[in-house]
């Protein structure tokens, strides 16, 4: 920030976690600055009440600004309901309650006129007296010293909830009317920059996964020679392999371990759906690897076997353990009897065995797959030499990807940060944007 320029003078804001401000601006109480109330519009529809369409928790956490191109939900409202908690443009939203602290507080603003569309449930809506008021108020909600505030103000265990006096008790940083929309519109230039190099590195991200994969699927199903004769599979889907390869059921070439605890030891190795990176079959850093779990039966791992989450949202999520523990019975868990367990996990992890899994998933609310199933899904593979070619050919070049996401990955998380940044010097008065470009 140290090529912007300072106001000419400042104050004591009386707030330690902001600090000073410029000498010119006040420092208010939200509830002194705008009106603020909870809806209790939910989704459900009851008869007698009028057809409406709901903003949602999930329109407001995932969309900076709330336009009539979100697609609302439908839902009934009362008469007074309507009344009450019809959108207006200039209204934030801010999500009031959340399983975890880090997602409360999250703002949106209304930036256009959204006939017939209702503030749900689980938001707070805030009414300023006028638009510039409400811009700079939705960019002091996305701020440090807000988050901090919000974030001491929020008890609880499971489900954390912002009072009413949290949310009044806010301190705000007003600049003059007349400087409002200026810093508004500096606010929305800089992140919309920030935001389209964002979206490009995203983006580029996207297509790095998509070539690793088609990196993987072309070895685990050609091999690494060009020129090597080829042969009908004999199943559809895999098309042509090489023709001195295998092409054989999984069950023929693994066993499935069905051992059970129903204790989690204290110090064991445990791992949950969620400690495992989709498609990498890398675990997510962790500063324990030995946390107890909170499941009373879990199944046992041995160094070596394979963990396969069985639930449709993770089929992506293939793992080769390297010690003894425990893990979530949602994890099929397979050990490699002909076949590398490095083969196996890449050949799993492919889309194609993705598609075919995901095809024999059963139950409506969470489907899910079983043993029989991926089981009997074909896997093309070469002898063990073979295997271990073209492993140690796709470690170097999934190295090499992946060293290449991380760093692009680093550089949007660069981004976010310094896009935070500049928001709360901006709405603190840490930086003089009048007269900016």
């Amino acid at each position: 920030m140290s090529h912007y320029r300072l106001y000419p003078a400042y104050k004591d804001s009386g707030i330690e976690w902001i600090g000073e401000v410029p000498e010119h601006w006040e420092v208010k109480r939200m509830r002194h600055a705008a009106a603020f109330t909870n809806s209790n519009v939910d989704k459900k529809s009851y008869s007698g009440q009028d057809y409406i369409t709901l903003c949602n928790y999930t329109d407001v956490y995932y969309n900076e600004f709330i336009t009539s191109k979100i697609p609302f939900m439908p839902a009934t409202a009362s008469r007074d309901e309507i009344t009450k908690f019809s959108l207006r443009k200039g209204d934030v939203l801010i999500t009031k309650d959340s399983e975890a602290p880090d997602d409360i507080g999250i703002p949106s603003i209304v930036s256009e006129d959204v006939p017939g569309v209702i503030c749900g449930y689980h938001l707070t809506l805030i009414r300023s007296s006028d638009l510039a008021t409400a811009r700079i108020l939705h960019r002091v909600l996305q701020s440090h010293p807000t988050k901090a505030h919000f974030f001491v103000e929020a008890p609880g265990i499971t489900r954390y909830g912002l009072s009413q006096d949290a949310i009044g008790d806010l301190r705000v940083c007003l600049p003059p009317p007349e400087e409002r929309d200026a810093i508004a519109d500096w606010i929305d230039r800089q992140t919309a920059r920030i935001d389209a190099l964002i979206t490009k590195k995203t983006r580029f991200i996207e297509l790095l996964k998509e070539k690793r994969q088609a990196l993987i699927t072309h070895a685990v199903t050609k091999g690494l020679d060009p020129n090597v004769k080829m042969k009908d599979s004999g199943v559809e889907w895999i098309g042509e392999v090489p023709e001195h390869w295998e092409v054989t059921r999984i069950k023929w070439l693994t066993k499935l371990r069905i051992d059970r605890r129903n204790d989690s030891p204290e110090g064991y190795h445990y791992i949950g759906l969620e400690d495992i990176e989709p498609e990498t079959g890398k675990l997510k850093p962790t500063e324990n690897n030995s946390r107890q779990s909170e499941e009373s039966n879990v199944a046992v791992f041995f160094c070596g076997d394979v963990l396969y989450g069985k639930l449709r949202p993770y089929l992506k999520k293939a793992i080769i353990s390297e010690q003894e523990g425990i893990c979530s019975t949602e994890f099929l868990i397979i050990r490699p009897v002909s076949v590398s367990p490095r083969w196996l996990q890449h050949w799993l992890l492919t889309s194609e065995v993705t598609q075919q899994i995901e095809a024999g998933c059963f139950g409506a609310k969470m489907p899910r797959t079983d043993w029989e199933h991926v089981s009997s899904i074909f896997m093309p593979i070469p002898d063990s030499t073979e295997q271990a070619t073209i492993i140690s050919a796709l470690d170097q070049q999934t190295a090499r990807i992946d060293l290449i996401i991380e760093k692009t990955q680093r550089s949007i998380d660069l981004l976010r940060e310094r896009r935070s940044a500049l928001i709360t010097a901006a709405v603190t008065g840490k930086i003089d944007i009048r007269g900016s470009l």
